[in-house]
């Protein structure tokens, strides 16, 4: 399938603010794209990107003093599967692990294992090791937490998740990483454009999506607390530790958004071009 994305974001600034984005594709989605993409500034600004420590592209700028909009619009190629669920993958230990993984088993910012590994041995404790345990600690915080948009928290960490029992996907993404982590299971935060392809249209506003990554049986494998369920046409835009690591828009300096618009929707097959 063919899949339609982009976004428009603005900002106003009182002086000149310098920004960093994580706003780009990954790079191993790249090679789908069939159209160029590329982000619109207005008023036009100087941008430079790098590659950051997790393989994410990042993209530097200062934006002036007043408002600056941010707007970027795509065609990808998506293979129009459902996530897939690897029921057999098998659980490493510890000392196994490849060196580059054991970052995701330590605590960050928004995943405090240390408060929440008591809690993650007497809940999952019993259960098979690999994805049947991946699977429980889904169940677990899709049950757990109440999404509720309005009470959106940026300051919210996994176990204030925990505590709360509300939260939006970040939320969901934070406790569930955090939990894998307390059970030894690497387990990396994504972010990226999710749409409402092959299932019944949200009235809510369209937004980036939080989900997350496991390691098991030598492979990463997708992850999604909030939904529960296989979903088509993920488009990863960053991965990291936590939300601190993906973050859209780093401010070095007061900056208030007043624009927020997201579109990811399949391109049907009458709209392809011949």
């Amino acid at each position: 399938m063919q899949i339609k994305a982009g976004f428009t974001i603005a900002y106003e600034c009182p002086r000149p603010t310098p920004m960093l984005l994580t706003l780009k594709v990954h790079p191993t989605r790249r090679a789908d794209l069939l159209t160029p993409e590329s982000l619109t500034f207005s008023p036009p600004v100087e941008t430079w990107d790098y590659l950051d420590g997790f393989g994410n592209v990042c993209t530097r700028l200062t934006a002036p003093a007043g408002r600056l909009t941010i707007s970027t619009a795509f065609e990808i190629y998506d293979g129009g599967l459902p996530d897939f669920v690897p029921h057999d993958a098998a659980q490493h230990n510890i000392r196994d692990l490849p060196d580059d993984t054991l970052v995701y088993v330590l605590g960050s910012r928004y995943c405090e294992t240390d408060l929440l590994s008591d809690i993650a041995w007497q809940l999952f404790d019993k259960t098979q090791p690999g994805w049947p345990r991946v699977q429980a600690i889904l169940d677990f915080v899709h049950n757990h937490i109440r999404f509720d948009y309005q009470k959106a928290d940026k300051t919210r960490s996994a176990y204030g998740a925990y505590l709360q029992n509300v939260g939006v996907c970040r939320d969901f993404t934070h406790l569930a990483i955090a939990l894998c982590r307390c059970m030894n299971i690497p387990a990396r935060y994504c972010t990226g454009y999710l749409g409402d392809i092959g299932v019944p249209p949200s009235d809510a506003p369209m937004d980036f999506s939080a989900w997350f990554e496991v390691y098991l049986g030598g492979h990463w494998y997708t992850a999604d607390a909030r939904h529960n369920t296989p979903r088509i046409g993920r488009i990863l835009m960053a991965t990291g530790r936590d939300a601190t690591d993906v973050a859209l828009s780093t401010q070095f300096g007061p900056a208030l958004l007043t624009q927020f618009e997201v579109l990811t929707e399949e391109i049907q097959s009458s709209d392809y071009e011949v």
